[in-house]
């Protein structure tokens, strides 16, 4: 009796392609504009959005499966689908203050021409909104509409975004903040080219700059008073948390993949075998291993978990999301120390992802915030 082989997973076929041409989007920062297209022909950029809508109807599980092979290739390209990703497994939920017909245009866009959708919310005075005060973007009404004004940062795909999930506060005279639909082509919006940074080069979280922008009234899709924003969204911590786990976790899995290669192949004149023969290199490569496998439970817990049952606590999201990520920024500074100068070479790929996977540090919920909350609850302060 013969078992039946599973097809190729489209995800993992791409991300070799990626890898192929990683390096030189990281030397140049220049945006992955073909490979977002090979995704978009690959189902994968929708693969979020319902069925009803031309896209995959695929769970959380599903996509932290591709977000992770297409983080072991380019996390680059990985974190701009992550973030499309993020926002359609929460619009069309059960439940969203996202009017119907907009959400439903958003997912028929992704399905049939490959739009890109991220939120737009990181200000240069402002910081990260999860850390609280109002954002500085301004929507003020106009007639039916709003006009909308201000500056984001940070604002990944940004070349290629064909919406903005933008985060305002109204002229009203109690504001209320939230978010509004703001289509990337409309007049008075303009990208500038600020994104030079250690890692993640060709992510093009560039500045977006709003000059008076017109918005459809209707595209005001969730406008709250300041307090509506106070407790973190359960849904979309999990979404999130997994998603960015699994990107820098297929990181730190692509540097034990040349990890290996070259224990296996480096024979030193001295030791007249690979350094694979050595007890020390066999353990530092069993205790990366250790990592990873932890990495992937806990990925797949979460995500298994908020398909079938809801979300957990936001909290327990934060502590997979930080212990993921720190797990593969440990396997990574291990793997560099090990391989000395070769780690640091850049005709090596080893070096960039030590520098892709140190960004994981800066995504919210970063360490501190999620250690903190815990500790107030544990406390009941």
């Amino acid at each position: 009796m013969t078992t039946a082989v599973p097809p190729p997973d489209p995800a993992r076929i791409l991300a070799e392609g990626f890898a192929a041409r990683a390096a030189e989007h990281d030397r140049s920062g220049a945006f992955p504009h073909a490979n977002v297209a090979a995704l978009h022909r690959a189902g994968l950029l929708a693969l979020t959005v319902p069925r009803r809508l031309g896209g995959g109807g695929a769970g959380l599980a599903r996509a932290a499966e591709v977000v992770g092979a297409i983080g072991a290739g380019d996390p680059a390209t990985a974190l701009v689908l992550a973030m499309t990703l993020l926002q359609h497994g929460l619009i069309h939920r059960d439940g969203s203050p996202w009017p119907r017909p907009v959400s439903d245009a958003l997912g028929r866009e992704a399905a049939s021409h490959g739009a890109l959708v991220n939120a737009l919310r990181v200000e240069p005075e402002l910081g990260t909104p999860a850390r609280g005060g109002l954002p500085a973007t301004l929507a003020r009404r106009d007639g039916e509409g709003w006009r909308v004004s201000g500056r984001k940062i940070y604002s990944t795909g940004a070349p290629a975004l064909s919406h903005g999930i933008v985060f305002v506060r109204t002229d009203e005279a109690e504001p209320r903040i939230g978010n509004l639909l703001v289509p990337l082509g409309a007049p008075g919006v303009r990208i500038e080219e600020t994104w030079d940074h250690l890692g993640l080069r060709a992510s093009g979280s560039h500045d977006v700059i709003f000059e008076d922008v017109p918005v459809p009234g209707g595209h005001a899709v969730d406008l709250r008073p300041p307090a509506g924003w106070q407790a973190p969204d359960a849904l979309q911590q999990a979404w999130s948390c997994a998603l960015l786990a699994a990107l820098y976790d297929g990181v730190a899995r692509a540097a034990q993949g040349w990890f290996l290669r070259f224990l296996r192949e480096r024979t030193p004149g001295s030791l007249g075998a690979p350094l694979a023969s050595l007890p020390r290199f066999q353990e530092a490569a069993g205790e990366t291993a250790r990592l990873l496998a932890v990495n992937a439970r806990l990925v797949a817990s979460l995500a298994a978990q908020t398909d079938a049952d809801g979300p957990p606590d936001p909290r327990e999201s934060g502590f997979v999301k930080i212990t993921v990520t720190e797990n593969a920024i440990q396997a990574v500074q291990r793997i560099a120390e090990l391989c000395g100068n070769a780690a640091l070479s850049r005709k090596n790929p080893l070096e960039r992802h030590l520098r892709d996977v140190l960004c994981a540090r800066i995504h919210w919920p970063q360490g501190d915030a999620v250690r903190a909350a815990a500790g107030r609850a544990a406390l009941g302060a």
